[in-house]
């Protein structure tokens, strides 16, 4: 019988090595997993290479998982917001490397992995300086530069709700990156409000199919503020 619910989170972090490439869903706090990060701070796995669209708020979530010296190399689209005070100062002590990737280049390198695309041609960044050391081609009159699959050990996302087989739905702007990172790794790790049984969920309204996830954990809800921190007791 397949069962992909986990018992706890650390129960499905347990196979995190060090020096993985891990995928985290979220687009700023929307969809962020933030019980998945803080199970991998506990479950101690370093030297990551993580993926992610920022590159952490203020001492939470992601930035958390910086401050604790587990990562090695952040791969994002924006780096620096009001809050990313983690971020910086490790950048400027040379503590952590910085791959800046446009955000659309992001999200189509995950999408070409999940696809099995080995490479394409993409018109954004030509003649900046995150184009430098690339090869370039002009199609039809257009410059393109040629671009890599983004590949991950483990994707760390949030879902809405989910099944015993993996099968997800998510809630609005929280599904972000979540489907294409869920494709890009060997293994997809998933946190869900609602598990329902099989056959609950509308086949039309599944986005990720059970194929890609590997564990699902129920979590609790909790109430945020905007901004989507939690709110003090």
């Amino acid at each position: 019988m397949i069962n992909k619910l986990a018992d706890s989170v650390a129960q499905a972090l347990a196979g995190v090595k060090d020096g993985a490439t891990v995928l985290i869903g979220g687009f700023g706090t929307a969809g962020i997993p933030g019980e998945l990060i803080d199970g991998l701070i506990a479950q101690g796995a370093r030297d990551l290479t993580v993926v992610n669209n920022n590159a952490g708020n203020a001492d939470q979530g992601l930035a958390a998982l910086l401050k604790a010296g587990q990562v090695r190399k952040i791969i994002c689209s924006f780096p620096r917001q009001v809050d990313s005070y983690v971020f910086d100062e490790l950048y400027r002590n040379g503590k952590l490397e910085l791959e800046l990737v446009p955000q659309g280049n992001l999200a189509e390198r995950l999408r070409a992995a999940g696809a099995g695309i080995g490479a394409f041609f993409c018109p954004t960044a030509y003649g900046t300086e995150l184009a430098a050391g690339k090869e370039t081609r002009e199609i039809n009159g257009k410059h393109y530069v040629l671009e890599y699959p983004i590949h991950g050990d483990v994707a760390l996302i949030k879902a809405e709700k989910g099944d015993r087989w993996g099968n997800l739905t998510y809630r609005m702007s929280a599904r972000n990156f979540g489907p294409v990172m869920a494709t890009a790794a060997k293994t997809t790790i998933a946190t869900v409000h609602e598990v329902v049984e099989l056959g609950a969920l509308d086949p039309e309204a599944i986005v990720t199919p059970g194929i890609y996830v590997s564990h699902v954990v129920k979590i609790d809800r909790t109430a945020t503020q905007a901004g989507g921190f939690k709110k003090s007791a």
